[in-house]
């Protein structure tokens, strides 16, 4: 069975918006625990928009799961990195423009900056996933650099869901799955992953992890999170 990770970043962006304590991505985080998620995700942004160091640290402490940290490879995050100690730490590329995490990292124009910072990381006794594009180059400077995972950005694959382009879209997740295999990386994926498109992405078997978020979030709205996160979690059977 695939892993279900719940990115609560979201939960944190309504909070944001009146500048107040509701909702509370802590409570958020234990309801989706209750409800079957094998992890939290969550994303400290250098710009802070949704999720606070202060959430951080108090997750850590909290969750009864794993903790699953996003973040730019920067050096400011990696000291909190290192302070938190969080279960897993998912490096990913940052624009201050971007509503979302919109591409992969460059791991394979970064390689010796990189290398150097997972190796900070993983002595720190903290597993190191790299948010990459499904392409042959990344995923073999990403082994090239010491992860010990990836994550596949799925956006492309969402975008195409039931267009004439979607075969090919998961083609190249597919290959991009299988090489990440022969390296002897764990693979997981995430972004646009929803309740519409997650069992055709499931006829690729293997991925140890799927991390979601504004899918479920936003089905949340109408159905509450428990039945949201549980609803995704019996997709992934």
């Amino acid at each position: 069975m695939v892993k279900l990770g719940v990115n609560i970043d979201h939960i944190a962006t309504i909070r944001n918006a009146r500048g107040g304590i509701e909702p509370s991505p802590i409570v958020a985080a234990g309801i989706c625990e209750l409800a079957g998620a094998d992890s939290i995700t969550v994303h400290l942004r250098e710009d802070r928009r949704h999720i606070k160091d202060e959430d951080v640290r108090i997750l850590r402490k909290t969750l009864t799961t794993k903790m699953n940290l996003e973040m730019a490879a920067t050096e400011e995050i990696l000291n909190i990195a290192l302070d938190v100690k969080p279960y897993s730490c998912c490096l990913v590329p940052e624009r201050r423009q971007e509503l979302t995490t919109e591409g992969g990292l460059d791991v394979a124009g970064n390689v010796p900056y990189l290398k150097d910072y997972i190796s900070k990381l993983n002595d720190a006794g903290i597993i190191v996933s790299l948010f990459i594009a499904p392409d042959e180059t990344q995923v073999n400077a990403a082994h090239e650099v010491g992860a010990q995972y990836i994550e596949l950005h799925t956006g492309q694959y969402a975008n195409d869901f039931n267009t004439e382009n979607q075969q090919l879209a998961f083609t190249n997740l597919k290959h991009a799955f299988l090489l990440a295999k022969e390296l002897g990386l764990e693979v997981n994926a995430g972004h646009g992953i929803n309740y519409a498109n997650v069992t055709k992405l499931l006829e690729i078997e293997g991925f140890d992890e799927l991390n979601i978020g504004h899918s479920i979030i936003s089905r949340a709205v109408f159905t509450g999170l428990e039945n949201a996160v549980r609803e995704m979690k019996s997709l992934l059977y």
